[in-house]
């Protein structure tokens, strides 16, 4: 028997919730004694059967009739005493009917399942893995609708006894879920088009199965999206793609990755759609190296005031297409996104769940943190750079204590990934499909780059950062303006951090900034109103003319936006006066010039950022420590490399970086 996969907990049959007991999360990672990293004991703990009924119209799967049984994961796994875990679905649960308000298994943890044993099926040739993914894929096809005018859209819940629920309580939009294309039909695409790729050898019958499922879904993405493919609408100002699934460069990304894998396997169909939605996911590059959100892929076209975690693949899917497109042009955005917005994220505190657009929703995910991961692997496999692959390692270490709680997040000893880690330090226990999937798709993805594996479990402790900090608006030291609290903080596209500050024409206000080594980038985060203008001065940093952009696609009129202040400010006390209209203050995004992020544990690991106009001298490294210095441009691309037994100055581009390792 594989070594990493003893004590392995069987599925079970049966509508209710069920504790069983898995070994208690140690303290410190432990490594399999396989020497890898991935261990799908807790995933398949979460895997249960359901039979669904005979005859649903418009669902079916793949020898349905001769196997009726499928297979899928419980969404959630709440946390007991003694390390054990209870398995749960989503909403209220009915004691009469065994049905939750939501349902036990969704479309979107049985895609990323399946998605999950393929690869490890793919990477270590194991039987289990395989005969694992064919029935997840089997269950996937089976939410698929098959005919009438939602064909190719997702049912996305599944009851116990394998009832669809189209309309779940609470309610959710699209409602029912396969009126139009959502996250789970991207997802759909992405489990059947990397199933076709790991099938079409292996069993050409099967393959050819997924091959017409894929086109199904994929002619939904065709019909309802892609019509729109290179046409721009306004959103708040800015000009986004009209051709993105939901408007979301989350979800097309995702299909993106399925897309992409079956033209790898000599899909040719897919091609064109694979491309038209990387196209479309490129075009949501949004920022600079000083201004938000530092060349970041924007998820939601909607909305050019929020980043999300779960957004984070789509630098992998542009690392994917660009590949096999050979087209720079889809890869330069992805490269753009790890050099200034991930090194951002790592200064700044780590892989936090949104920035909507004040970094101010600071839980951190396995979702939003794997993903991460996972895109800065595909480019470094895409462009050969060590640059990501180093800064993969760093962003993987969250997972094995190098975060502000010190906590282990993935246990290789029990494949468990704990569901969240609050802002306070508190770790949420539980272990459910989502959490676990990302923890196993990061060490499958960790195991296939050995030596970025041993850096990221050497490195479990967070010595020291500097970067982005977030300052609230009515913590001003001094002011004449008047503090308010907003109706609600949700915007319907973007969030207040809390209350806010107005400014009428000639009130000031003053903030204190704390000391710093270096200047820093001030950009106030603005609500405005369509069309009308304000003007601000502010000591140190210049005028600041503002006119509300026109709402556009966006769901709500107003936007709070930031705005980078023209010049950066050296002074630790920074002082507005309004000059013209009012000014409506949520706060201010302080970003310094060089930014830094030591990690420790039993290895050394340094990151210098720099987001100044110009080269800058920085020490990087640590007395008595013999450390690897390499110093990269904003590609990502090798300026120098150097070796030192401790401290040591060196040259960083305008917005460049430079990693120290020992």
């Amino acid at each position: 028997m594989n070594a990493r996969r003893r004590a392995r907990i069987p599925a079970v049959l049966g509508a209710a919730a069920l504790v069983v007991s898995l070994t208690a999360v140690p303290a410190a990672a432990a490594v399999p004694s396989a020497g890898t990293l991935t261990n799908l004991d807790h995933l398949d703990f979460l895997l249960d059967q359901a039979t669904p009924p005979v005859g649903v119209t418009g669902h079916s799967t793949y020898r349905q009739a001769q196997e009726p049984t499928l297979l899928a994961p419980w969404t959630s796994a709440d946390a007991r005493d003694g390390g054990t875990f209870e398995r749960m679905g989503g909403g209220p649960l009915d004691p009469a009917t065994g049905d939750w308000g939501q349902g036990a298994f969704t479309a979107d943890d049985t895609t990323r399942a399946a998605v999950v044993y393929i690869r490890d099926w793919e990477q270590t040739g194991d039987a289990e893995s395989r005969r694992k993914a064919y029935e997840l894929l089997r269950t996937v096809a089976y939410h698929q609708t098959t005919e009438g005018p939602s064909a190719g859209e997702v049912v996305r819940w599944m009851q116990p006894d394998g009832d669809l629920n189209p309309s779940a309580e609470p309610m959710e939009l699209p409602g029912p879920s396969d009126s139009r294309p959502g996250s789970w039909t991207a997802r759909t695409v992405w489990a059947l088009g990397e199933g076709y790729a790991a099938f079409v050898d292996d069993d050409p019958a099967f393959a050819a199965f997924l091959k017409d499922r894929l086109a199904l879904s994929r002619g939904a993405i065709e019909r309802d999206v892609l019509t729109s493919y290179g046409q721009y609408v306004e959103s708040d100002g800015v000009e986004v793609p009209a051709w993105l699934v939901a408007d979301g460069a989350d979800a097309a990304a995702e299909a993106v990755l399925g897309l992409t894998a079956a033209v790898r396997a000599g899909d040719d169909s897919s091609a064109t759609a694979a491309r038209q939605l990387a196209e479309g996911v490129a075009a949501m590059a949004s920022g600079s190296t000083r201004q938000w959100p530092y060349g970041a892929l924007l998820p939601r076209a909607q909305s050019p005031a929020m980043w999300h975690a779960q957004g984070s693949q789509t630098p992998a899917a542009l690392a994917a297409a660009g590949d096999i497109f050979d087209d720079d042009a889809l890869v330069e955005p992805a490269i753009a996104d790890a050099t200034g917005f991930t090194t951002t994220l790592l200064t700044a505190g780590g892989p936090d769940i949104g920035w909507y657009p004040s970094p101010t929703d600071r839980v951190q995910i396995a979702s939003g943190a794997g993903s991460r991961v996972q895109s800065l692997l595909a480019l470094a496999d895409t462009t050969g750079a060590e640059s990501f692959a180093q800064l993969a390692g760093l962003h993987a270490a969250w997972f094995f204590g190098a975060n502000h709680a010190g906590a282990q997040m993935y246990d290789p000893a029990t494949g468990v990934t704990y569901d969240g880690l609050q802002p306070d330090g508190t770790v949420d226990r539980d272990s459910g499909a989502e959490s676990t999937i990302h923890g196993v798709l990061t060490a499958i993805a960790l195991d296939a780059h050995p030596a970025v594996a041993a850096r990221a479990t050497a490195l479990s402790s967070v010595e020291n950062r500097v970067g982005l900090e977030y300052v609230e608006a009515e913590d001003a030291t001094s002011t004449d303006g008047t503090v308010f609290a907003p109706e609600s903080l949700w915007t319907g596209e973007s969030r207040w951090s809390g209350d806010g500050l107005t400014l009428t024409p000639r009130q000031s206000a003053t903030w204190d900034l704390g000391p710093s080594d270096t200047r820093r980038w001030i950009e106030p985060v603005v609500s405005t109103v369509p069309g009308v203008a304000t003007q601000s001065v502010w000591r140190g940093g210049g005028v600041l003319s503002i006119t509300g952009p026109q709402q556009g696609i966006s769901p709500a009129p107003g936007a709070l936006l930031p705005y980078g202040l023209p010049a950066a400010v050296a002074a630790s006390d920074l002082r507005v006066t309004a000059l013209r209209g009012d000014l409506t203050l949520d706060g201010l995004i302080v970003r310094p010039w060089i930014s830094r992020l030591v990690l420790g544990g039993d290895a050394y690991g340094e990151l210098v950022l720099s987001s100044a106009i110009a080269p800058q001298l920085s020490i990087i490294g640590t007395d008595k420590v013999r450390s690897s210095v390499k110093v990269y441009d904003t590609a990502g691309s090798l300026v120098r490399a150097t070796s030192t037994d401790g401290a040591v100055s060196v040259v960083i581009p305008a917005g460049g970086f430079a990693i120290a390792e020992g």
